[in-house]
């Protein structure tokens, strides 16, 4: 039997901190997360992603910025709405483990049902991609030691 495809919606915010720079000159924390933003857009509707097709992206609300409570400086984000289709529940988890990830709602189907095959296969899911995030984390790290 095969299940139709998931839909789901998701918002990122992608982060932009001021860098002070003398050979690259200064760009403020709202143009550096509309640049990452930017630049992730680009990457998704390019680069395709098994068992996940692109509905819609929607870069139209407003930056916002904040002061980082640790550093007291300005950050600003950038937020985006991306519409897509997942063949299963698993080809999702991908994107809600990403640092930018802030919510999500699955727009169809109304009611999903997950059999004890299929929730081992979601949990097993979940803790590879959770891994290689903490082994990307590790990595970012030590490029700043």
């Amino acid at each position: 039997m095969i299940l139709p495809a998931i839909k789901i919606k998701l918002r990122f915010d992608y982060v932009g901190k001021a860098k002070s720079s003398k050979l690259f000159g200064n760009k403020n924390p709202e143009q550096l997360a509309d640049d990452a933003r930017q630049h992730k857009v680009t990457m998704m509707r390019n680069v395709p992603v098994q068992g996940i097709s692109i509905d819609d992206i929607d870069m139209s609300q407003d930056i916002y910025s904040l002061i980082d409570d640790i550093t007291g400086k300005k950050v600003a984000y950038a937020p985006v709405v991306i519409t897509f289709y997942a063949d299963s529940i698993e080809d999702a988890i991908k994107f809600i483990v990403k640092e930018e990830f802030r919510t999500v709602e699955i727009i169809e189907p109304d009611e999903l049902t997950l059999s004890k095959s299929d929730m081992e296969k979601l949990l097993f899911r979940i803790s590879l991609e959770l891994s290689e995030y903490r082994e990307y984390l590790f990595r970012k790290v030590d490029t700043w030691k």
